[in-house]
């Protein structure tokens, strides 16, 4: 089911929301100072391509850096990347096929606006960084 999920995803919303975050991830890279924010974009990239059976969580050793760089990109890049994951869920959700994968873009929205001190891992490895 997650690979059929994620092949409709790629077709629908997956391509042109990568395309986003790498253009962001290129965008940032231009400057010295902000590679740390073109590296988490292509990082969410990649999982916007195959988001299901992966899930994000908070890396535990994430410092005060993470959180001062997060406002910085929520002012940079984070609220038009949010604005295009809100288009795309309202155009997913027209149709009934559509309807998880737009729930799947509103849970990708908070991952946009704070990507530093996140880390995706695979759905059943979720709580494995806090040895649960």
């Amino acid at each position: 089911m997650k690979t059929l999920l994620n092949l409709i995803w790629l077709v629908l919303a997956g391509f042109w929301l990568a395309v986003g975050y790498a253009l962001a991830g290129v965008l940032c890279c231009v400057l010295i100072v902000t590679i740390p924010f073109g590296i988490a974009s292509f990082r969410i990239a990649n999982y916007v391509l195959w988001p299901f059976g992966r899930t994000i969580v908070d890396k535990p050793n994430a410092g005060g850096w993470s959180a001062l760089g997060n406002i910085i990109w929520v002012l940079v890049a984070g609220v038009w990347i949010a604005i295009a994951h809100l288009t795309t869920a309202a155009a997913l959700a027209v149709t009934i096929v559509g309807i998880p994968l737009a729930i799947a873009n509103l849970k990708l929205i908070p991952i946009s606006l704070m990507p530093l001190g996140k880390e995706i891992v695979p759905t059943d490895r979720a709580f494995a960084a806090y040895g649960r």
